[in-house]
């Protein structure tokens, strides 16, 4: 029974620690974007939609959302297809905790650290 409780305990000091984390961070944006910084948001990009996205070199410089929309299917002539895009745009975080980029799809909350990458709190300045 002391088992229990201590592993119950543990999983509790866990989940705390957890959402202390998740505290510090702060949306964020790109400064400074050089081209391994481009390279490890399209790998990002890759891992969390299983295929490549096309985005701007200034993605993220200016805001910590970004939308990626999927591209309009075309016929065989190259004109779009006819019919509704029921498909919704994904977006994704830029946050910092002051030392890490880390990318977050805002789907599942799932996290893809930007390596490579200096980023700072939206609103601040870089140093």
């Amino acid at each position: 029974m002391m088992r229990v409780v201590a592993l119950a305990a543990c999983i509790v000091g866990l989940m705390a620690c957890k959402n202390v984390v998740d505290a510090a961070d702060q949306p964020a944006r790109i400064v400074d974007p050089t081209d391994a910084s481009r390279a490890a948001l399209q790998q990002a990009l890759r891992e969390a939609l299983h295929t490549d996205a096309m985005v701007a070199d200034d993605a993220l410089t200016d805001s910590s959302m970004l939308i990626i929309e999927r591209k309009i299917p075309q016929s065989i002539s190259g004109s779009p297809a006819k019919g509704r895009n029921m498909d919704l745009p994904v977006q994704f975080r830029l946050l910092t905790n002051g030392t890490i980029c880390v990318l977050e799809d805002q789907r599942d909350k799932s996290r893809y650290l930007l390596a490579d990458t200096t980023c700072v709190a939206e609103g601040g300045t870089a140093d």
